[in-house]
């Protein structure tokens, strides 16, 4: 492949990216890939190159928002309060969750579902900065003895799902997050 070809190659990926990105941002995440080569101006089998299924798209599509994620993650591991750094962890999960539906998406689902290494790469770090998290926090005895990083995984899982369907999801934020973290406050 030549230098031009390739750089022809990533513009039509970014061209396929900002198309699905725009339909995400409308509501639709069917991200029919036909649809969305036809929308970009790209034919049908550039864009199965780039995205050989939806679920490679929904990655593509998640993967800053997750990248972001896990720079928030490792500065509440690092941050000189535990429990403050819960605090931070847990909103900026939320927050990510409600802002990106792609990321949404991929984060509600399971590494089985992985469709790029990458992604499975990011899921693995941000367990262990999620362990990390809270376990420093327990040992400051500013969360629950028992809680794990799973139970916390589960409890923003159920939480960003009852945020979408609050009808004021950016609303509701704040006092969804006040009763988790008053609920694991040791």
């Amino acid at each position: 492949m030549t230098p031009a070809q390739r750089a022809d190659a990533a513009r039509n990926r970014e061209r396929l990216l900002d198309t699905a990105r725009l339909a995400v941002d409308a509501g639709d995440l069917s991200l029919q890939l036909n649809e969305i080569a036809r929308q970009a101006g790209v034919g049908v089998g550039t864009a199965y190159r780039h995205f050989p299924t939806r679920r490679a798209l929904v990655e593509a599509l998640a993967d800053p928002t997750f990248t972001a994620l896990l720079d928030d993650a490792r500065a509440a591991a690092r941050h000189p309060d535990a429990g403050r750094g819960v605090a931070h962890f847990l909103r900026s999960l939320l927050e990510r969750q409600l802002a990106d539906p792609a990321f949404f998406e991929v984060v509600s689902t399971g590494p089985e579902h992985d469709a790029a290494p990458r992604t499975t790469g990011h899921r693995e770090e941000f367990a262990e900065l999620a362990r990390t998290v809270v376990e420093r926090a327990r040992d400051a005895g500013a969360v629950r003895a028992g809680l794990t990083d799973d139970d916390l995984h589960h409890l923003v899982c159920g939480t960003a799902f009852a945020l979408r369907i609050s009808g004021d999801p950016q609303g509701r934020l704040d006092a969804y997050l006040k009763v988790i973290l008053d609920g694991i406050r040791a």
